[in-house]
Order: C-alpha cells, then sequence, then structure tokens
C-alpha cells in the first residue's frame, strides 16, 4: 500500500469517525445550550439527564473506535475477549431492539482479530436499522482466528460496496467514509495471509474472516 494510499485511508477513517460522533457531541452542545437558558429546576434535571447520556455515548463510541480503527496502545498482542464484548455492548446501549448472543471460544483473541471483529460487528449494526438479532462469534483453529458475525432481521440495510470491498474489489480511489473501515480489514486479512467473505439476503448477513496468527502467538 502506498504512504498516499495509507494517507487516504486514515482520512476516510477519520471522517467516518467524525460522522459517528456527530451526533452524541450534538446532543451534548444542544444540553449545554438547553441549561444555560433553563431556569425551571424539573427541565435542568431533564438537561443533566441528556448530557450525562450524551457524555456516555460519546465514551462509548470512543472506546469502541479506539479499538476498531486505532492502534490500541495498551493493550498486548493479545486482548481479553471481556474489551471487544464490553465496546459491542456499549455501542448498542440502550438499543433494545438488537439482540446481541455471544460463542466467544477463547480468553483472548490477537489484536488484529479484535480489530475485525469490531468491525466486522459494526457492519452488522449498521444493517439492522429495524433490529434484529446479532450473533457474534470467534475461536482459534488450527494456527489461525476464525471470526462470524450474523445480523438476522427484517429488510436489512448493507451497502454491497461494503461487500465488494471486503472482497478487494473496489479501488482504493474508489473508497468514503462509509466503506474505509471494510477497506482496512481486507489489508489486515490480506497481510496476515487470510480471507474475508460474506452473505447476504433479505433478512440475514454473514460476515466471516480467517486470519493466521503471527508465529510469535501460535501456542
Amino acid at each position: 500500500m502506498s504512504d498516499n494510499s495509507s494517507v487516504d485511508l486514515a482520512a476516510l477513517l477519520c471522517s467516518r469517525l467524525c460522522h459517528d460522533m456527530l451526533s452524541p457531541i450534538g446532543a451534548l452542545n444542544n444540553g449545554l445550550e438547553l441549561l444555560a437558558d433553563e431556569r425551571d429546576p424539573e427541565m435542568r434535571a431533564k438537561c443533566m439527564e441528556l448530557l450525562e447520556q450524551s457524555a456516555r455515548a460519546s465514551a462509548d463510541k470512543l472506546k469502541f473506535f479506539r479499538l476498531a480503527f486505532g492502534a490500541a496502545g495498551g493493550y498486548g498482542e493479545m486482548v481479553e475477549v471481556d474489551e471487544p464484548k464490553a465496546a459491542i455492548s456499549a455501542l448498542i446501549g440502550e438499543n433494545k431492539r438488537i439482540t446481541v448472543n455471544w460463542a466467544l471460544a477463547e480468553g483472548k483473541l490477537p489484536k488484529d482479530a479484535v480489530k475485525v471483529l469490531l468491525n466486522l460487528a459494526h457492519i452488522a449494526i449498521d444493517a439492522l436499522i429495524r433490529g434484529g438479532t446479532l450473533d457474534i462469534g470467534a475461536e482459534m483453529r488450527d494456527g489461525a482466528s476464525e471470526i462470524v458475525v450474523r445480523a438476522s432481521g427484517s429488510r436489512l440495510a448493507f451497502d454491497e460496496d461494503i461487500g465488494r470491498v471486503l472482497q478487494g474489489e473496489l479501488a482504493a480511489g474508489e473508497l468514503t467514509g462509509r466503506t474505509a473501515p471494510a477497506h482496512m480489514l481486507y489489508l489486515l486479512a490480506e497481510q496476515a495471509g487470510g480471507g474475508l467473505q460474506y452473505k447476504v439476503n433479505d433478512d440475514t448477513l454473514v460476515l466471516g474472516a480467517v486470519l493466521p496468527q503471527p508465529e510469535g502467538l501460535i501456542g
């Protein structure tokens, strides 16, 4: 990957991050403006509740994207699976329309596998605009991390360009902020000597990844 392509990908990932952070940060700003003008104690209490919710949502999204997009400094090469579980649960937040089922066979996963798991889950959550079920599984087998994420729900909203990017069928110059995370996953899988898969119909989206582990992590 050329230096220019790397810069472009980083810029697109930043655009996606800013897009996803706009809503909770905007709610914080609105809450502060309301609080400054409001004198009624009951309304002020509601403003404070709004601020607390928005601050929590902002912090949760930043924690998620730190692992999903960033270098995740502070973690070792292996990450406790409780970290991505907590990040995904927080990203879903109080959305009662999405039910999450976990099937994580390992206590720890390689950092890149965690990055892939989080981003595949993010793609699946985005597809569940009307709610549904999110099944997330991961295990290590034959020296590789195997990850499967399945979204099941009514009339899924899946951008086929994301699927094309996961398969390496879309040129880097055609990427957008929406498809850039999928390209990052494609590069991670390619670098590891693994691969990505997806299958979608009207009510089911299945995303998968196989990532050979670095030699130093194979037990």
